[in-house]
């Protein structure tokens, strides 16, 4: 018989920044979570040789020393999922910001613990069952009005059900109140205002459908260009100053998803800042409360532990899982998963694992493929279909796409929004490459795209984004002998597709008509340049030089149709119509 002491205690042995080995640790097990040293530091086993176990402490190990104990906590890495998340700061294990602000200003002193939701705080709960009703997993027992915008369903958690035996009547209630017996076979379960659930092992649901409705973010070239489904995967990859974190920005605030969880994961600490500052600033479109009432933020700088980088984007995927099992379309937001991937590089040297491309552990590919599988458009437990979108910024070093990173985000991604340094430097936002990005989603939308916005609306983009490609070619050739060799309808070409990148594809955030774009206007725009790009072959066919077509005013008014016409006000683009066909049939009567 074992020992109590080898059951519940270790010893630190050897300690490797933020990777500490025990001895006396042969009964503990695989992934759970333990307190190292005197300050009861959090850390993870990751693995276990005979009697030495590996941990990966998640706070800094300053001052640790060998001889200190190693306690374990019986469970795995855990977050507390229940009222409280919405409008909340934590940091990569969930521990919140500004409950720690209130005890250490400026930093997170060591042995702080696992600090979690207020466990003081009332919530005003309302129970919608009654003795005697039949609950299985996913099944709301209690509500919650979390925020103003989102109403919290209290589920039955996974694995658990039975017959209602005891409910509480509907009243003021803290996280750890029972409000909810359940029985079954003889066994009581107690059902509280929240759960546990550990960050490594996704939450199950009921079945995966197929994805058929888009993420509409009001910015034209991902809406029109290269779609972004709810439920599905991108990746969003750009070199130093190209504009991953106002994408980023611009995705949180402008699409139609009902919860936005933002990870901010290694970036810079001043960076993280703007976020931490401006998020709580921002107004929400749909509703014009703060945005934060349907936001979670996860920061994570870049001088924090490295371990916990490691772990926040589980924490903030575990999340999205928890509000979708609700019912809710998820948005997350992982800025950067590059630095994510920096810290298993790290962690992994300090493992002495055998290292792959780049310095990267051999299962680099594996792990982004878990975090990115764990998006999706599914029925839940509860019945209800909900969706995951998992949004990654990618940061390679020096712009370079062809890194380890970024190729294996390539694969498991179905839109890639490649943000290019050259557009960047041109002033030319978001700096999407409308060449070499993609988006896989087209085909699955292009049925949602005909019913609700146009039959011929693909087609549009299909001609446009043709254009563009054109231009691309015939700009080698105007390098080399210039614009004037060209014949008009290739001119033409040119014009046109500097009236798309200037007048459709580029997009001011700052700007108040300009900064969301719905989807109606978006294609009633893309017709008016289809309209202006016919009406002009029609004139350059029969020998009107394109100087004479560039001279017209309403080419100008083409230019300054996203700001000068605001969404709610799409007649004005009847007008625009009439005034391109009429100066155009000036235009031809004066030649004929």
């Amino acid at each position: 018989m074992m020992m109590s002491g080898r059951n519940d205690e270790g010893t630190v042995r050897l300690i490797n920044g933020p990777v500490v080995k025990g001895i006396n640790m042969g009964s503990f097990k695989v992934n759970e979570m333990v307190t190292v040293g005197d300050h009861k530091l959090i850390g993870e086993i990751v693995s276990i040789e005979g009697d030495e176990a590996t941990v990966q402490v998640y706070e800094e190990t300053e001052g640790l020393k060998a001889g200190e104990k190693i306690h374990r906590t019986g469970g795995p890495l855990s977050v507390t999922l229940g009222p409280g998340m919405l409008g909340n700061i934590f940091d990569g294990i969930q521990r919140p910001l500004g409950r720690i602000n209130s005890i250490s200003k400026n930093f997170i002193p060591e042995g702080i613990g696992l600090l979690t939701l207020d466990e003081e705080k009332p919530w005003e709960t309302r129970i919608t069952v009654k003795p005697g009703d039949e609950l299985s997993q996913g099944m709301v027992y209690a509500v919650v009005q979390e925020t103003a915008s989102i109403v919290h369903k209290l589920m039955v958690p996974p694995g658990m059900g039975g017959t209602v035996a005891e409910v509480k009547p509907d009243g003021s209630y803290k996280l750890n109140d029972v409000v909810v017996v359940l029985e079954k076979g003889g066994k009581k379960h107690e059902l509280t205002l929240c759960s546990r659930w550990p960050v490594r092992q996704p939450r199950p649901v009921a079945r995966r459908i197929p994805i058929y409705k888009p993420l509409i973010t009001g910015q034209r070239v991902i809406d029109s260009f290269y779609p972004v489904a709810k439920g599905g995967t991108v990746g969003i990859p750009g070199g130093f100053g190209t504009g991953k974190t106002v994408t980023q920005h611009q995705l949180a605030k402008w699409s139609d998803a009902d919860i936005i969880i933002y990870v901010g994961c290694g970036e810079r600490g001043n960076e993280m800042t703007d976020v931490l500052e401006e998020f709580p600033k921002l107004v929400d479109p749909r509703t014009g409360r703060p945005l934060m009432e349907r936001t979670i933020l996860i920061a994570n700088t870049s001088n924090m532990p490295v371990a916990a980088r490691e772990a926040s984007i589980y924490t903030g995927i575990t999340m999205a899982e928890y509000y979708r099992d609700m019912g809710y379309d998820v948005a997350l937001m992982a800025d950067s998963t590059s630095r994510w991937a920096e810290a298993l590089r790290e962690i992994s040297g300090r493992l002495e694992e055998m290292p792959a491309e780049e310095g990267y552990p051999a299962y680099l590919p594996s792990r982004l493929a878990e975090f990115y599988e764990r998006a999706g458009c599914f029925v839940t437990l509860g019945g209800q279909e909900a969706t995951i979108t998992v949004i990654g910024a990618v940061s390679p070093p020096g712009g370079d796409f062809s890194e380890p990173v970024t190729e294996n985000t390539k694969r498991f991604v179905t839109a890639f929004l490649a943000l290019d340094k050259k557009l960047a430097y041109a002033r030319h936002y978001p700096a999407i490459n409308y060449l070499t990005s993609y988006s896989g989603y087209m085909a699955m939308l292009r049925d949602w795209f005909t019913e609700n916005i146009a039959p011929d609306m693909a087609e549009l983009r299909t001609k446009m984004v043709k254009l563009l490609h054109e231009e691309e070619k015939l700009n080698e050739i105007v390098q080399l002998v210039g614009e004037d060799v060209l014949p008009n309808d290739q001119a033409l070409v040119l014009e046109i597709a500097r009236i798309i990148k200037k007048g459709f594809l580029q997009q001011n955030a700052l700007h108040r008509e300009d900064s969301y774009t719905s989807l109606a206007k978006q294609y009633r725009m893309l017709k008016i340049i289809d309209l202006l790009y016919e009406k002009s072959l029609a004139c350059v066919k029969i020998g009107i030089p394109i100087s004479v077509i560039r001279g017209l005013d309403v080419i100008q008014q083409v230019l300054r149709m996203k700001s000068d016409i605001p969404n709610d006000r799409l007649e004005m683009f009847d007008e625009l119509s009439d005034r391109i066909s009429s100066e155009f049939q000036e235009l031809m009567r004066k030649y004929e």
